[in-house]
């Protein structure tokens, strides 16, 4: 039996990971990346290196979307060369990308309109998960649909949730996101005024982290805070972007996401600063 065909578009920190993990599960696997050369250690593993979302999606069984935003996501799925018009009548689309409902709802009507299902499957977790293939899925969508992809989804999680129909995945995925970055503020403001207070900071960082505010989240980035560092594991600007998106949901459903404004402009504050590409943990900079 053939192994079946997965197109998979996006290879940054997330997305390479996840390839990754398809390709030691035995999938054939054709990626994209815009970025050509960041697709390189995905394609020395063994994945074939598509010129173009069409090209990747061609023959597909299932095509993957892992990309920063709304304006990633629609050009490689409807711009020119988009790999929905190419998909074959069996391919099963999943967009894991961390978007907003209008957009899934949009890829959704425009996937309809050729017969195709999609499943919008976003995930929590970070590079490290991605690559241990510990990421949880929130999906959105048919039964039918998610039943097509849930080998390939085992392969890269450790559970995938079925939150109800399509919009559900990116809907909850939001809301995890913005409470996870509500705490990151909160955090960078409270390690500055322990630092600035000449309380000795093992001591004081480890009262918020081993009593109730230790978040899994706040333990880990907590950490890298203390130690300074910024490699990327989630990029910041990201968090910013997940922020916005949150807000304006918020907005849709009739709720002044006020805390979720207030978490959005301490990390503006720290893109403008220059901290943009650095991993989320870099927001407490602006405070030092």
């Amino acid at each position: 039996m053939e192994p079946t065909k997965v197109a998979f578009l996006g290879l940054g920190l997330m997305g390479s990971g996840m390839a990754a993990r398809l390709l030691a599960a035995g999938y054939s696997l054709t990626v994209y990346n815009r970025t050509r050369e960041k697709a390189r250690p995905v394609a020395d593993l063994g994945a074939a290196l598509a010129g173009s979302p069409a090209q990747a999606a061609a023959d597909a069984e299932i095509v993957f979307s892992m990309l920063a935003d709304d304006a990633a996501c629609r050009a490689v799925w409807l711009g020119n060369d988009g790999a929905l018009a190419a998909a074959p009548a069996n391919a099963t689309l999943v967009e894991s990308s961390t978007v907003t409902v209008d957009w899934i709802e949009e890829l959704d009507k425009a996937a309809r309109a050729r017969g195709l299902m999609l499943v919008d499957a976003p995930v929590t977790g970070s590079k490290p998960q991605a690559a241990a293939g510990q990421l949880l899925f929130l999906a959105g969508g048919s039964r039918e649909g998610l039943e097509r992809v849930a080998p390939a989804l085992r392969c890269m999680g450790r559970e995938t949730l079925h939150l109800g129909p399509t919009g559900s995945g990116a809907r909850m995925k939001l809301i995890n996101n913005f409470m996870c970055g509500v705490q990151l503020a909160s955090l960078a403001e409270a390690l500055a005024m322990i630092e600035r207070s000449g309380l000795e900071p093992g001591k004081a960082v480890g009262v918020l982290t081993q009593g109730a505010p230790g978040s899994p989240l706040v333990k880990v980035v907590g950490e890298r805070m203390q130690k300074h560092q910024y490699e990327p594991n989630f990029a910041l600007q990201l968090m910013a972007k997940d922020l916005r998106y949150a807000a304006a949901e918020g907005a849709h459903q009739g709720i002044d996401a006020i805390t979720a404004k207030a978490a959005l402009r301490v990390f503006e504050n720290a893109i403008a600063a220059g901290y943009g590409e650095k991993d989320i943990a870099a927001v407490v900079e602006q405070f030092r």
